[in-house]
């Protein structure tokens, strides 16, 4: 099979561009049965990934892809620019912690690629590394940290080459030492910290650690682990198995954290919906044989956030209320039917809240800027906290001690900027310490951000973000970039972006639509792209490129559409429904055959967003979003490069894989059709390396398939 696929690969190479002789893909067709419509798949064989013969064909098809892509000029000149640009913005940083007179953070300087984990001493303001990812391991990166509560220990989740099964690994900070304990597998997202005496760490350990097997996320287990005992040893605060009236599913992963006060554990069962249900027991239960738990929030409840302190019980519910309210009710006795509204609901979303030792913070935004409020946790006043205009985050340096919070401002062409602010004094100051050296030219200067409301299908208005360069020709002769996500409620805020001021800079419009399924305009907004009205999210993608070619951005021939990860829903989707209005698709790790990826480990903890192939009524929506089985043979689709990253959990590689295929088999166009494979990658990565190289030669094929002058390859 092998010298088969390099046959393919030899010929290309003597008769360059003129046509695409892709490594051969057998169909092996196999029809399945949903609820009486049976849909026939010619690839399931290739969701075998131990199969030596399925990762011989993912090894050709990353070979070919890259003789293709290595023959496109200015590659380097994007991947060079692209660390300019990083350099340009100097260190860049994550939000602090705070022990003491010490600040603990991650930073990438401005020629690395990997984060690497500092203190800074408060007093002197001395900075030191104390601790290198790349001493550790090979490929190892520093995923997240929690600190100790006196600054002596600090625990280090692992990655490998992007993938998202982690370890944790404890540093003495002392005696700059590693200690013995291991902790594995862990997710890459779940929450673990130190108990308040220092000597154990609360953590969630996933059932397996092998990411081929189907049992990747289920039974997971919320543990205690004490330093300086083997693993095997940790005892179990909560499991499906071990605590059968919390009613948990198999998918559902239970996570344990700490009130602030260390007088109550919290337990939250989790999953893509942010309505967890919610369950406490008395710190002092961590003693007990087995902790009983009681329940606080159902998931009806529509709570996506809580804060307790004391008997207090701050929530942020979207509970007759899609734009969010924020409410207080008793921990004892909670009644959030009765509970007392100190936000109430209005046309803006609050987005999320959180605490320092005294207030609650809150985040308003009207889609385009956010805003931060306090409340003062005594008397409840707010009072809006006087920031920069712009996307306003923050995060609180010690909120079991103090009341300093870090912020961070953010718009399309500004580079992110750090803040300190104490409500105390109401000031708020640029921070001396995470700011990096910026060097960045003035983006205002060079291009337009134009904020405009969209006409979909169904007359719903949909934002679109445009960025364009001035005193552009608006003729339709320029290229154009349209990206979209739609899912769980993720708002695509404003932010700067180095990888989109590269392609800025190449003279491409870049655009992005605020489409259905997202929570740009609240709770409605991210039901109104779910399950049956998850259309919603291709044809207001659809409607929003309409826009841009209709207003004269951009032509067809010009346009190139992206979708990552539940995106891949909307870009497969949307060249399959409108394969003439795209020049180029790019699928990044996408979710492109739902009617498969339930059979995958990470597959399960979609149904709350997607539905279910138990349910007849679900599984035709599920039909419906199938990006895979819609195309057709004969219709002549954009060229289109699909991403994969070997270490991906999240979207099983095969589901990309078998998109691609499908599209090589069937295509009519002469445009081509490539899987670009990352070994190197899993979902995403925080080696800027890799990313750069992954994102030069994505977008170099993407500009030379739209006709961009300078990545056309010499004629033979």
């Amino acid at each position: 099979m092998k010298n088969v696929f390099l046959a393919g690969c030899l010929l290309l190479s003597q008769i360059g561009f003129a046509q695409y002789s892709y490594p051969k893909t057998p169909e092996k067709p196999v029809t399945d049965d949903y609820f009486g419509t049976k849909i026939t798949d010619n690839y399931q064989w290739l969701e075998d990934l131990k199969s030596p013969e399925v990762q011989t064909w993912f090894k050709a098809e990353s070979d070919y892809s890259h003789i293709i892509i290595d023959k496109i000029p200015n590659r380097e000149t994007l991947y060079n620019r692209m660390k300019q640009v990083q350099e340009m913005g100097g260190d860049s940083y994550s939000y602090a912690k705070q022990r003491g007179n010490f600040y603990f953070y991650l930073k990438t300087k401005k020629n690395e690629k990997l984060s690497k984990l500092y203190t800074r001493d408060i007093s002197t303001g001395k900075e030191t590394l104390i601790f290198d990812p790349e001493t550790y391991k090979k490929n190892a990166q520093v995923t997240n940290f929690s600190i100790d509560s006196k600054g002596n220990k600090i625990a280090l989740l692992f990655s490998q080459s992007g993938g998202e099964i982690c370890e944790i690994k404890i540093l003495n900070l002392q005696t700059k030492k590693i200690l013995d304990d291991t902790l594995s597998p862990i997710w890459s997202e779940f929450n673990f910290e130190f108990t308040p005496d220092d000597q154990s760490i609360i953590y969630t350990k996933m059932s397996t650690g092998d990411p081929n097997s189907n049992m990747l996320l289920k039974e997971m287990k919320a543990m205690l682990h004490k330093l300086g005992t083997h693993s095997d040893q940790d005892i179990v605060l909560a499991s499906r198995e071990a605590n059968p009236e919390i009613n948990m599913l198999t998918e559902q992963f239970p996570m344990i954290e700490f009130s602030e006060d260390y007088q109550y554990i919290f337990l939250n069962i989790g999953s893509t919906k942010l309505e967890s249900p919610q369950f406490y027991a008395p710190y002092s239960a961590l003693k007990d044989k087995k902790i009983t738990w009681k329940q606080i929030i159902k998931a009806s409840d529509d709570i996506t956030q809580t804060f307790i302190k004391g008997d207090q019980l701050f929530f942020l519910s979207h509970k007759n209320a899609p734009n969010y309210k924020i409410g207080l009710t008793s921990l004892s006795n909670p009644d959030f039917d009765n509970a007392k509204i100190i936000v109430p609901e209005g046309n803006a979303v609050i987005k999320s809240i959180h605490n320092s030792k005294n207030y609650l913070f809150y985040a308003l935004n009207n889609g385009i800027t956010q805003d931060k409020y306090q409340i003062d946790l005594k008397t409840l006043a707010i009072k809006k906290v006087p920031l920069p205009n712009g996307v306003n985050t923050s995060a609180s340096l010690n909120s079991r001690e103090n009341d300093h919070l870090q912020c961070n401002n953010s718009n399309w062409l500004t580079p992110n900027t750090f803040y300190e602010y104490t409500p105390q004094d109401g000031k708020v100051i640029k921070s001396k310490y995470f700011n990096g050296d910026s060097k960045y030219p003035d983006y205002n200067a060079s291009y337009v951000v134009k904020e405009v409301e969209v006409k979909s299908h169904d007359g719903a208005m949909v934002p679109l973000s445009v960025i364009y360069p001035k005193n552009m020709k608006m003729d339709g002769s320029t290229l154009a970039y349209i990206t979209g996500y739609g899912g769980y409620g993720i708002s695509s805020t404003p932010r700067f972006s180095n990888r989109l001021s590269v392609l800025l800079e190449q003279g491409v419009v870049v655009a992005i639509a605020h489409v259905r399924g997202g929570g740009e305009k609240g709770e409605n907004w991210h039901k109104d792209g779910m399950k049956a009205k998850k259309p919603n999210t291709w044809k207001d993608f659809i409607a929003c490129s309409e826009y841009l070619v209709d207003q004269k951005y951009t032509s067809p021939s010009k346009l190139i559409g992206n979708g990552v990860s539940m995106g891949g829903v909307l870009i497969g989707r949307a060249i399959t429904e409108r394969p003439d209005l795209f020049a180029v698709a790019i699928a990044e790790v996408g979710m492109t055959n739902v009617l498969r990826s339930q059979n995958s480990a990470n597959g399960a903890n979609q149904i709350p967003e997607v539905g279910s192939l138990k349910n007849a009524e679900d599984t035709k929506y599920l039909i419906e979003m199938d990006a895979q089985s819609k195309v057709k043979k004969g219709v002549k689709y954009p060229a289109v490069i699909v991403r994969t990253g070997m270490n991906d959990s999240r979207i099983t590689p095969w589901e990309p894989a078998k998109f691609a295929a499908t599209l090589q088999n069937s295509t009519a166009s002469e445009k081509p059709v490539l899987l670009y494979v990352n070994y190197e990658n899993g979902h995403f990565t925080s080696d800027l390396d890799v990313v750069f190289k992954e994102y030069s030669d994505i977008f170099a094929f993407a500009l030379w398939q739209a006709g961009h002058p300078k990545f056309q390859p010499a004629k033979k």
